[in-house]
């Protein structure tokens, strides 16, 4: 392991993999990326892998329209299959209030070169034939939604940041950072010491720790966030076969669900109003490739409007429960940037939504690190929107 390196990056997922490319290929090519047990070992490797470039802040739609183009590039460059499926989306509106809310998002859009028109629900119906588009009072079709392979969407960055120049560390646990009289930090791990002139905090689940070590105490919180694999479902097939695509990705905001197609079936998940905090206080360290028990009680209310807006899934059989924790700053945005009276300590962290932000969120830190300035305006990632104000309870309160 180096003794001397100009930035660590501490985390392993797919935002942390993202930020090492984005240094290395800005010219930073002496960095090291530790990670405590595998690559994608915290919520990376169970994420449902959707991507869309919409967001109700532009300069965040930017970056992610950012993200899903950076996928052609990471995967040539590495060699490592990132299985991108770009099927388009629809966003669906149950009443005309959300239908006037997705004009406005159409708007937005298409000044940033985004693709997307507003659409009745009968047309909807087109593209995601297992809906009810009695139930909806419109749409917007997008163009750059789809989904991917999570991991190899991570081992592309780590790959293509090893190719240039990039060092990454398995299995190798950051224990204590304590910054030295000239700036410089000591990264203390299970497996020696690091100097580094800067120190990025990509924890994802492990965040918060990583922010204690230095007195910081982010406001950040994980949740428990389950989605359904159906078996194989007959309207899927008879769509596959009829169109030769996929079933577009959908989102239901007034049902607070989203879905896709997955092999022969569907994947839906939920953003359910009952969500439950997940280890509030601290992250276990040995926490890794791990599941949470299921708790179809608690979505009950959520799969009800799911399966009376999507009939087909009454008669599907569900082959699967996933529940995994993600992170969560309290707007729901994610946490980058520096950190005020902090010299040189980065954050990364709190990306939710890691494969439509991911790639955006390291090309914003990687300029913010070289240039000084992240090089658009981010101000709704930035972590200084957030003050000592920000305390446990309050992130806890509002993230649910």
């Amino acid at each position: 392991m180096k003794s001397h390196t100009r930035a660590v990056v501490i985390g392993g997922g797919v935002v942390g993999c993202s930020v090492l490319y984005h240094l290395a290929k800005h010219g930073w090519d002496d960095v090291v990326l530790l990670e405590r047990d595998e690559l994608t070992s915290g919520s990376t490797w169970h994420a449902a892998g959707g991507m869309h470039t919409i967001n109700g802040d532009p300069n965040v739609a930017k970056l992610q329209q950012y993200t899903i183009d950076l996928y052609k590039e990471i995967a040539e460059l590495s060699g490592q299959e990132t299985g991108v499926h770009l099927t388009g989306g629809v966003m669906l509106a149950a009443t005309e209030a959300r239908l006037d809310w997705l004009k406005s998002l159409a708007s937005k859009g298409a000044y940033l070169g985004i693709k997307a028109k507003i659409i009745s629900s009968e047309e909807a119906l087109e593209d995601m034939p297992l809906m009810d588009p009695s139930k909806f009072a419109g749409a917007m079709r997008t163009y750059g939604d789809g989904h991917l392979d999570p991991s190899g969407v991570t081992h592309a960055f780590a790959k293509s940041a090893r190719k240039l120049g990039a060092t990454i560390e398995r299995f190798t646990k950051v224990e204590e950072l304590k910054q030295k009289a000239d700036g410089t930090w000591r990264v203390i791990t299970n497996k020696g010491e690091i100097i580094a002139e800067h120190v990025v905090n990509a924890g994802g689940l492990w965040a918060r720790e990583v922010g204690r070590m230095v007195g910081l105490e982010l406001p950040v919180l994980a949740m428990e966030h389950m989605y359904l694999l159906t078996e194989d479902m007959p309207e899927v097939a008879e769509f596959n076969k009829k169109t030769g695509k996929e079933v577009i990705h959908a989102v239901d905001f007034d049902g607070e669900l989203y879905l896709r197609q997955e092999a022969g079936g569907m994947l839906m998940g939920t953003y359910e109003k009952a969500g439950k905090p997940w280890s509030p206080v601290s992250t276990p360290w040995d926490f890794g490739h791990e599941l949470l028990a299921p708790d179809l009680d608690r979505i009950a209310p959520s799969l009800e409007v799911g399966f009376e807006h999507f009939p087909a899934f009454q008669n599907a059989g569900i082959k699967q429960i996933i529940n995994g924790p993600f992170t969560f700053a309290p707007d729901g945005n994610p946490l980058v940037g520096p950190v005020r009276g902090l010299q040189n300590y980065w954050c990364a962290c709190a990306v939710m939504a890691g494969f439509s932000q991911g790639g955006g969120v390291g090309l914003a830190l990687a300029n913010w690190m070289i240039e000084g300035d992240p090089g658009m305006d981010i101000w709704a990632m930035d972590v200084a929107r957030f003050g000592d104000w920000a305390t446990p309870q309050y992130t806890t309160k509002k993230v649910q």
